[in-house]
């Protein structure tokens, strides 16, 4: 009993780590996307002129070694126990978003900081994640991963339609779907070395799909952060990538939740407050803005 406590507390500590680094790294990342050139939308181009830029290397670095602390997690716990706790980025993105333009925050920042802070606390004691029986039907992985997939992809087309209006949130929702696979992939990579060194990590196709998610990713998420106020991106991107983790964990990783009727209403409520919070949060003014509304501002500004 007390081995598992002392994991818990492990996970949790790595857990909100990577959750630090991510919420610091997306700022960084989006101060320096949002000077790009709108010429850049959803090409590889756009990584290419961003490397030149030193914050942006430093925001990048930072996600970087908040997807490895999240990975060390996800083999130390279930990714059912550990999306949730990454959800938790949008707090350090605001008090670094805050720190930057001196905004306070008031009494909608509070309120969406209790909220996703509450949710996550409540679908955790409520769910109990545990671990179980990976699925071994190959079928299963490729109709949850596929279907998860699909929607990313279709979310992308229509945000190509939508480029300054809803295009940013459908690119932050597809680019979060991706991550969430990406994560569920990671924990899998990590069991396959755990289990067979090297050799058994790369003769399986599972790394390869955690680079092809994490550059295709990488790029959405650059596109919506260029074009569009974090505050609208950055929930989206936060809401998804749990939603799609946990979904692969309970489908074919074996991860277990409580089911009773008294759990399930729980799970279903800290899930809906966590949502919730992450829009506040996401909303709340302090968030910097992206290229195209700076623009509209800056012209706004010169009919005055």
């Amino acid at each position: 009993m007390i081995e598992v406590h002392s994991v818990s507390v492990l996970v949790l500590l790595l857990a909100v780590s990577a959750a630090c680094c991510l919420g610091f790294g997306f700022v960084l990342q989006q101060n320096a996307a949002q000077r790009a050139p709108l010429g850049d939308f959803l090409s590889f181009r756009l990584l290419l002129d961003l490397m030149r830029v030193p914050r942006w290397l430093g925001g990048l670095g930072l996600m970087v070694a908040g997807m490895v602390l999240g990975a060390v997690a996800l083999g130390k716990g279930e990714i059912s126990l550990v999306e949730p706790l990454l959800a938790t980025n949008l707090l350090f993105a605001l008090a670094l978003s805050r720190h930057q333009t001196k905004q306070a925050l008031g009494r909608q920042g509070w309120t969406g900081l209790l909220l996703l802070a509450g949710g996550v606390s409540a679908f955790i004691m409520a769910g109990e994640p545990r671990g179980g029986s990976a699925v071994a039907d190959p079928l299963r992985h490729w109709l949850i991963i596929g279907a998860v997939v699909g929607a990313a992809l279709l979310l992308t087309t229509y945000a190509k339609r939508s480029r300054l209006s809803w295009g940013p949130v459908l690119l932050a929702l597809a680019a979060g779907l991706l991550y969430g696979v990406q994560d569920a992939l990671t924990r899998v990579s990590g069991t396959r070395f755990s289990d067979g060194g090297l050799t058994e990590l790369f003769t399986g196709w599972q790394p390869y799909g955690v680079v092809a998610c994490g550059v295709t990713g990488l790029v959405l998420v650059q596109s919506a952060f260029e074009t569009a106020p974090l505050r609208m991106s950055l929930p989206a991107l936060t809401a998804a990538e749990p939603l799609a983790g946990i979904l692969c964990g309970v489908g074919f990783m074996g991860d277990r939740l409580r089911t009773d009727t008294g759990a399930l209403a729980w799970e279903a409520a800290g899930l809906a407050a966590v949502m919730a919070g992450i829009v506040l949060l996401g909303l709340h003014p302090a968030m910097p803005c992206g290229t195209a509304e700076a623009e509209r501002t800056a012209r706004s500004l010169q009919r005055r």
